[in-house]
């Protein structure tokens, strides 16, 4: 069974989209390198990590972390588990500012849990992206974005393109000077010559679409025969 490590050479990325990209490398040097992200390497629990990506779903971080605050004071315990979260009702849970439907969804993660269903960290070493998806995917409120931000994030996953991201899709269409927002399909079709470093190229994306909405930052000049894609 082959083994996935965690993280990637980003120097090796680097130089590899610049190889690929004219139009990506131009907007990469303007940048700057991405360093690798530091939680590729520090343990964590899926579990506890789903629940409070259940929790700060559509909130404003400071407001999430005020409702997990009183969680973890409710059950006693900052680990976000089945076993912890039945320490409460659910008129307990909605009482800390947790809605309906995210109750519904940590209900629904903990009975995953108990059925085996969500794999640990070591298991999650042996299984490719899609695997990962697709153990995830049935949990109420865990959706493919979700997992893809774990991946990418969490596991340190090099090659992962989060299509239907809103701020990748953006820096997109800044990056090719599209009229519109491209589809899901569009940006899968674009992102095929950035593999196997997909994720390096989606962070870069998201610094474009940032760096397109400050007037401080202009694009960087392309010459003439770097108009094309590669």
């Amino acid at each position: 069974m082959p083994r996935y490590p965690r993280g990637f050479d980003v120097e090796q990325a680097f130089a590899h989209l610049c190889r690929r990209d004219r139009r990506l490398a131009a907007w990469m040097r303007r940048l700057g390198p991405i360093p690798a992200k530091p939680h590729w390497q520090a343990p964590f629990d899926p579990v506890d990590a789903l629940a409070r990506a259940i929790l700060y779903q559509q909130l404003s971080g400071k407001a999430a972390a005020t409702i997990v605050a009183r969680v973890e004071a409710a059950i006693g315990s900052d680990r976000l588990h089945a076993d912890t979260l039945a320490r409460v009702d659910d008129a307990t849970l909605r009482g800390c500012g947790v809605s309906a439907n995210k109750l519904l969804a940590l209900r629904d993660l903990a009975r995953h849990e108990e059925a085996g269903a969500i794999p640990s960290l070591r298991k999650m070493a042996g299984m490719d992206d899609a695997a990962i998806i697709a153990a995830l995917v049935p949990i109420r409120g865990i959706g493919r974005w979700t997992v893809e931000m774990m991946l990418m994030f969490r596991l340190g996953r090099p090659d992962v393109l989060p299509t239907d991201d809103l701020g990748i899709r953006k820096g997109v269409q800044v990056l090719d000077g599209l009229p519109a927002l491209p589809s899901a399909r569009a940006l899968a079709e674009r992102g095929q010559g950035w593999a196997p470093y997909r994720s390096y190229a989606a962070f870069y994306l998201w610094r474009i679409a940032e760096a397109a909405a400050s007037p401080a930052t202009p694009a960087p000049v392309r010459p003439a025969r770097a108009r094309g894609r590669t």
